[in-house]
């Protein structure tokens, strides 16, 4: 067994070590003897996404939202559109979570288009929400408790078909006003979690494996691993939060 994964954006989208999620997923490969391969997509880089089994996009700030949306108007909006729906996973952390939806409208009004691949938009606040959190996946997305750090303005609001990755239990998540934390819509995962997010999570990040390998192979089993650490530094993060 193997998977390819894309790691989009490498050289922007990098905020708080997101691409820290890139070295968890590929060492809770190998430690089952699953093979791994990573190829980086930076900008300037050919759009095409056939072949790979999973996709992550991490985080960066609205200057480097804005550097994108060129290099994603030359062809990658079309392919992850039409990856999306075709129900190749997708993990992707606040401003990569962002772009995926229809827009953003900051504070005093201007709009800026993003790709449109999830029936959601973003409007921004003045008031900045930050700090660690934790929210409850839904079952659909493996109903573990994750626990991680959210540092954005913008206000997501998810549409038609949207449903959220998982509910609060402390801090704002989307928007701070109705509980709802993320994104899930076929096989993409949006979170506005930094940390980065899946070393500590070893449950949801097992559960994304999960999700990639079952797509590629039908059928897949993931190896029970020892997640002393990760489970304890999981849980003190938690006991912090009360």
């Amino acid at each position: 067994m193997e998977l390819k994964i894309c790691h989009m954006y490498p050289d922007v989208l990098n905020l708080y070590g997101d691409g820290g999620n890139i070295r968890c997923l590929t060492r809770r490969l190998q430690w089952r003897g699953i093979g791994a391969e990573v190829t980086r997509m930076p900008i300037g880089s050919p759009a095409s996404l056939s072949g790979y089994d999973l996709v992550f996009i991490g985080g960066g700030q609205d200057f480097e939202q804005q550097v994108l949306l060129e290099d994603l108007h030359r062809g990658k909006d079309r392919e992850i559109r039409a990856a999306v729906e075709d129900g190749l996973p997708f993990l992707t952390i606040c401003g990569g979570y962002q772009m995926l939806g229809s827009y953003y409208e900051t504070y005093d009004g201007q709009r800026c288009d993003f790709i449109g691949a999830l029936d959601l938009y973003t409007v921004g606040s003045k008031v900045r929400m930050i700090g660690n959190y934790s929210f409850r996946c839904g079952e659909e997305s493996g109903g573990s408790v994750v626990v991680g750090f959210e540092n954005h303005s913008g206000k997501t609001w998810l549409g038609s078909g949207v449903q959220p990755l998982g509910k609060v239990l402390s801090g704002y998540g989307n928007n701070g006003e109705d509980g709802s934390e993320g994104a899930r819509y076929k096989n993409v995962f949006g979170t506005y979690s930094h940390g980065p997010l899946l070393p500590k999570n070893p449950a949801f990040c097992d559960h994304i494996l999960l999700t990639a390998l079952e797509r590629k192979y039908g059928t897949a089993e993931l190896a029970p691993l020892d997640d002393t650490a990760e489970r304890a530094a999981h849980d003190e993060v938690l006991a912090r939060l009360g």
